[in-house]
């Protein structure tokens, strides 16, 4: 007698985690943690409840999830544009306007960064948020300087890397700020260009 193949209890997944969780994110970069409801996220990506917390657990992880997905793409986007081959002044100027054109996306408005457009809020009270933007900010921070060690000599007189590269990653930081306020384009472009002077001395002039 063939015996049946035995079948996996419980109902397969319908559905693709990764888009859900990105649907998810679009809902706290609109709305912010506080005021994202369950409902919210059950509108959005298609699930019921039961089915949320069984895939990511409460709406806590949801967003612990999201935070942790942003932070791995923006350092690795980062990462990779920072290892071009490219003069430092050349690639900040690239990087910073890039930058600007992401930040100025969104499609209920300018919706800068998700770690820093929401989890700033979250961090006074939320120690894992606070955890997670600690990392992203000390990631950023270590990019940019290791690049800076690179090209140690394309710095401004006087600019040793463990300098700027703190003074880049608050230059992202801010431009995500100004982003979620509406600045413009010309505005925020131009705050990107101020900070390669400032980093890389006055472009030189032939």
């Amino acid at each position: 007698m063939v015996q049946k193949e035995a079948r996996p209890r419980g109902r397969p997944r319908s559905f693709d985690p990764d888009v859900v969780l990105d649907r998810a994110r679009a809902v706290f970069w609109n709305l912010g943690y506080a005021a994202t409801s369950l409902d919210d996220l059950a509108a959005a990506t298609g699930l019921n409840r039961p089915s949320l917390y069984a895939a990511f657990g409460d709406k806590h992880a949801l967003y612990l999830a999201a935070l942790d997905r942003s932070r791995t793409e923006a350092t690795t986007a980062l990462g990779a544009a920072l290892g071009a081959e490219a003069p430092l002044r050349q690639l900040l100027g690239i990087i910073f306007d890039r930058t600007v054109d992401l930040y100025r996306a969104g499609d209920a408005g300018q919706r800068g960064c998700f770690l820093i457009g929401t989890a700033v809020t979250q961090a006074v009270d939320d120690a894992s948020s606070r955890e997670m933007l600690a990392a992203f900010i000390q990631q950023t921070d270590g990019l940019f300087t290791a690049r800076f060690a690179q090209d140690a000599t394309q710095l401004a007189p006087g600019v040793t890397p463990e300098m700027a590269g703190p003074m880049a990653s608050a230059t992202f930081h801010t431009l995500a700020v100004r982003s979620r306020t509406g600045a413009g384009e010309a505005e925020l472009k131009a705050i990107g260009a101020a900070a390669v002077t400032l980093l890389c001395g006055p472009a030189p002039t032939n």
